[in-house]
């Protein structure tokens, strides 16, 4: 199991991304067989730490949206089953996070997930992209993300952002026992040469949106400077 521990709310930074990154590419060679991610107090995680982005600007973007994409990237494309026990708040790329699992279960109250990047400002990256587009099709992913809105557990399961909604204290041994019986049910090379061919599409489109990078980052940038994602923060902050 690996949980993320990292302030309040598990924000996302670049040393985190890296940090855990670096984890999925050990577990990749390791001897464990499955993995379940999960978060540690209220929180899955709550996405990007915003009051940084803001404080230190440019550099700040250009180191943490390639460590995001290496992080959503590396849980994506890991050849063993990984099951993501959502204990709270799921927000922006604790959301996507989540997404690249193999199963994802949620639990009940009043915690959310969703996608309110376009709302903070700023574009997804393509491999954000990619990896929603993955885990509930087109169509869902284009609502999800123009949307730009947090979900209730209930309707996550509906859109089919979680698979599961389960009362919390039950969501952690629930994600065990489903990475347990994916590895045990499931011969490993199988497991991973299927789940390569299922994601082969995704990955190719990750890889051929090189040009994509700069302009992305660009405009990361340009939130932090012309006052939207201060405003943003700022609102969210205040209810």
């Amino acid at each position: 199991m690996l949980r993320l521990a990292h302030g309040p709310v598990n924000a996302l930074d670049p040393e985190l991304c890296d940090a855990v990154a670096a984890r999925f590419r050990d577990l990749a060679t390791g001897p464990a067989r499955a993995v379940v991610l999960t978060g540690s107090g209220r929180a899955f995680s709550a996405g990007a730490d915003l009051r940084r982005l803001l404080a230190d600007g440019e550099p700040y973007a250009r180191r943490f949206v390639p460590a995001l994409d290496g992080l959503f990237r590396s849980v994506f494309e890991l050849g063993k089953p990984v099951v993501a026990a959502v204990n709270g708040h799921a927000i922006a790329g604790g959301a996507v996070l989540a997404a690249a699992a193999d199963a994802v279960l949620m639990a009940e109250g009043s915690a959310r997930i969703g996608l309110p990047e376009l709302a903070v400002g700023v574009p997804l990256p393509r491999v954000a992209v990619e990896v929603v587009r993955y885990a509930v099709g087109d169509q869902v992913a284009r609502r999800l993300i123009t949307g730009a809105a947090t979900h209730l557990p209930a309707e996550a399961r509906a859109l089919g952002l979680v698979d599961d909604v389960l009362p919390a204290d039950e969501v952690l041994p629930a994600a065990v026992d489903r990475a347990r019986t994916l590895a045990d049910s499931i011969p490993a090379d199988t497991f991973a040469f299927t789940k390569a061919q299922l994601r082969r599409e995704a990955l190719h489109r990750m890889d051929a949106a090189g040009e994509e990078a700069e302009a992305t980052v660009a405009l990361w940038i340009r939130r932090a400077s012309d006052g939207w994602t201060a405003r943003y923060l700022e609102s969210v902050t205040r209810r």
